[in-house]
């Protein structure tokens, strides 16, 4: 299924310089860049945006320069606008903030090619600036995995890390999880996540002055069973219902909000078969108030007995789900990888769940979601319906991909085992009546099985899978 992922990419300039096909020609203070070195194509065509630092004074072009490894125009890609001797001319309006072409992916790489395009902005009409990240290359990717065993490192019974996984090549990019605080939606909305692996609440307040002191709301923490659904996100995954409201274009409907940071892991590792996910030290409170600065939002946060405050303007990406950021670091982080290139996540995870009449945050350690904003979905098959070995493409139901991120979460597992004396005990169980169904955001659709998720001695935080492309 041909699919379009526009590469919109971050405008980070580290060093300006001058590079003009023509020495004499007057320069402009408009710094034109790639933000990123490379990108693996996933689609057919791949939309790749050049930013400009301020709006571009005149009408004009940029011209990129082609290098090519083991491909040929017209036979394995082609650009619009079209490349002619090596060269692709873009034009853009006056006043644009970003010029775009289209690079179309005729033919994958083998598994044993490596195809790639570089293209090298080498002049603008303008006289702009071309900053020292003036190059990208875009590499063709190889064809899908057949599928492989993977042991995400998610760190052992304290998980200290989140770890996304991409099917299709088998990669697993790790992050720590207490690295980041906020997540900034990259989609057409104006929203803000909280990191939901350590157990963050944001409660919103009436105040619109950051700089009023703030005192700690322990309601807020979130504990097993305690707490507020309407201080978390929506546990499905839904951007629409996160707990700080959409950030509005009228400053003075944005509200301040009091943030409880949540729980660090365990200091020690707990007795075996136990979790100590989120058994540490308090994270802390912060206040904050978010606003937007054109197409960027601006954060204004502090402590929350500060009477003054700092601010950072966060960017959208849209080649990312969100852009991260930590406010106890203060400054912007990396998490998640593109959003079309990981499928499934290992971390540890806040669901709501009902307690008799009410629905209350519950912490759980050993789950898996799945990449509900870069579209990809999963499902849950019982092996008294059909054995993992036999299940085949045309066994997939298509109507059970739904749009929620917990359809794997907790149920490849339980943790509760008949103990010496008959009574329930904590312990990990690997439930081996059933598997998974994944359609990754490429369209390509896996069957997937957990095969261990602890260690002989039950130490837990050791999960293993094994998965296979369905064809």
């Amino acid at each position: 299924m041909k699919k379009n992922f526009i590469l919109i990419l971050t405008f980070v300039f580290l060093a300006f310089t001058a590079c003009n096909n023509d020495d004499n020609a007057p320069q402009s203070d408009v710094a034109v860049a790639f933000a990123e070195a490379s990108y693996n194509l996933t689609s057919d065509a791949t939309p790749v945006q050049i930013k400009f630092s301020k709006p571009a004074p005149v009408a004009g072009t940029i011209t990129l320069d082609v290098t090519e490894t083991a491909v040929a125009y017209t036979t394995d890609y082609t650009t619009t606008p079209a490349a002619a001797s090596k060269k692709v001319v873009v034009s853009f309006p006056k006043d644009a903030t970003s010029v775009e072409f289209t690079f179309n992916k005729i033919k994958n790489a083998t598994a044993t090619e490596v195809k790639n395009v570089v293209f090298t902005i080498s002049g603008t009409s303008f006289g702009g600036q071309i900053s020292s990240n003036k190059t990208i290359q875009l590499n063709f990717n190889e064809a899908a995995s057949l599928g492989t065993a993977l042991s995400p490192e998610v760190g052992g019974p304290l998980e200290p890390n989140q770890v996304y996984v991409d099917l299709s090549s088998g990669k697993m990019t790790s992050a720590v999880r207490n690295s980041w605080d906020l997540g900034f939606y990259s989609g057409a909305d104006f929203r803000v996540v909280l990191n939901n692996s350590v157990k963050m609440a944001a409660k919103q307040l009436k105040s619109t002055n950051i700089d009023e002191v703030q005192v700690v709301d322990e309601t807020m923490i979130i504990a097993q069973g305690t707490g507020f659904p309407e201080q978390v996100d929506d546990s499905a995954g839904d951007i629409t219902k996160t707990a700080i409201a959409a950030v509005s274009s009228t400053d003075s409907d944005n509200k301040v909000y009091l943030l409880y940071l949540g729980n660090k892991p365990a200091a020690a590792a707990p007795v075996l078969g136990k979790e100590g996910a989120a058994g540490g030290d308090t994270r802390g409170w912060k206040k904050i108030r978010v606003l937007r600065s054109g197409s960027d939002y601006k954060v204004q946060y502090a402590d929350i007995a500060s009477t003054t405050h700092e601010e950072i303007v966060i960017s959208k990406n849209s080649a990312y789900n969100f852009t991260f950021l930590s406010l106890i670091d203060k400054k912007v982080v990396n998490v998640e990888p593109q959003k079309n290139q990981w499928d499934i996540n290992f971390t540890t995870f806040v669901n709501v769940i009902p307690n008799g009449a009410t629905m209350v945050p519950y912490f759980y350690p050993d789950y898996v979601t799945n990449n509900l904003n870069g579209n990809a979905k999963a499902y849950q098959v019982l092996t008294s319906a059909f054995t993992y070995e036999a299940f085949t493409l045309a066994n997939v139901d298509n109507t059970k991909f739904t749009a929620d991120q917990r359809n794997i979460g907790s149920n490849w597992r339980s943790t509760s085992a008949p103990g010496p004396d008959g009574n329930p005990m904590t312990q990990f169980v690997l439930r081996t009546d059933r598997f998974f169904v994944i359609k990754d955001p490429a369209g390509n659709v896996y069957k997937l099985k957990f095969t261990g998720g602890a260690k002989a001695d039950l130490e837990r935080g050791h999960p293993t899978f094994q998965y296979a492309i369905l064809k």
